[in-house]
């Protein structure tokens, strides 16, 4: 299946995606799945770890998520910030955002585990 999730810049540690909302991505009610937001924030953690260190074979090792706001249809935007790259793990954050809501939808730590070299 087709995520659907676009990048919008990469660099400086930094990457910002963002996601349009489509029918698959929603449970009833019209709310976003808890799904769908892990998988956002898990992609735009990899894709900032790709900027700062190119096709590496890094693997996700913790992902702790807050739901703070409903998400709904619209537009999401994921900006994942690297706090730490060292030579065997990246940490660092990711703040899922809407148009459609008054604060951020979802707040994230993530942690990857990068290869030995």
């Amino acid at each position: 299946m087709e995520f659907g999730a676009t990048i919008e810049s990469v660099g400086n540690r930094a990457a910002t995606l963002h996601l349009d909302v489509a029918e698959r991505h929603l449970r009833p009610g019209a709310t976003v799945s808890g799904p769908t937001l892990m998988t956002l924030v898990d992609v735009a953690f990899y894709v900032a770890i790709m900027g700062e260190l190119g096709a590496v074979g890094a693997v996700t090792t913790h992902l702790g998520i807050h739901f703070l706001h409903r998400a709904s249809t619209g537009r999401l935007v994921a900006e994942a910030s690297l706090l730490k790259v060292g030579r065997r793990s990246a940490v660092g954050t990711v703040e899922i955002t809407s148009a459609n809501a008054s604060g951020p939808i979802a707040h994230a730590t993530v942690s990857y585990a990068l290869p030995s070299t």
